[in-house]
């Protein structure tokens, strides 16, 4: 997802990342709230105007580690925002988590308008030995859709982008 984060920035967002997968994982799974990375991912989330959330998609969910962060961000972490859920799946089967699984959780936690998700196959998804990312043209246009879109719907305002 750190790919989008340039365009993003051309487009007047400054983007804040937040990689959940380096969020202490005693401090998730031990639901600390204290814990200062928990505080801090807190912190990001209500000082963002927008929140790209993306997430691999394993057993028809968003993974494990996004649910434990959203479980520890205060209720209506969301409240005002606009958010772009994005997720990849091994499978078409999996097509349909971010409206059945994922945006039922950001709408309760507040958000104001969750624009169009996007979902692709992991195989449309390279990822390079210096930590680029190539995704497959067609892929690459959808997504391109969606992030214009995205960025369309918040101005010109901080957000977040946020990978579990």
């Amino acid at each position: 997802m750190r790919h989008l984060d340039a365009r993003l920035a051309a487009q007047g967002h400054e983007v804040v990342p937040l990689d959940i997968r380096t969020v202490p994982a005693e401090a998730l799974l031990g639901a600390d709230f204290r814990h200062p990375a928990i505080v801090e991912a807190a912190e990001l989330f209500a000082h963002a105007d927008g929140v790209v959330v993306a997430t691999p998609v394993y057993k028809a969910s968003y993974s494990g580690v996004l649910k434990a962060l959203l479980d520890l961000l205060p209720q209506y972490a969301l409240t005002g925002k606009t958010v772009l859920p994005l997720a990849t799946g091994g499978s078409t089967a999996h097509v349909l988590a971010i409206d059945y699984a994922l945006r039922p959780v950001l709408n309760s936690m507040g958000a104001a308008h969750i624009v169009q998700g996007w979902f692709t196959l992991d195989k449309d998804i390279t990822t390079h030995d210096d930590g680029s990312v190539t995704v497959a043209p067609e892929a690459a246009e959808a997504l391109t859709r969606v992030v214009d879109q995205f960025s369309a719907a918040l101005g010109g305002v901080p957000l977040l982008a946020a990978a579990g």
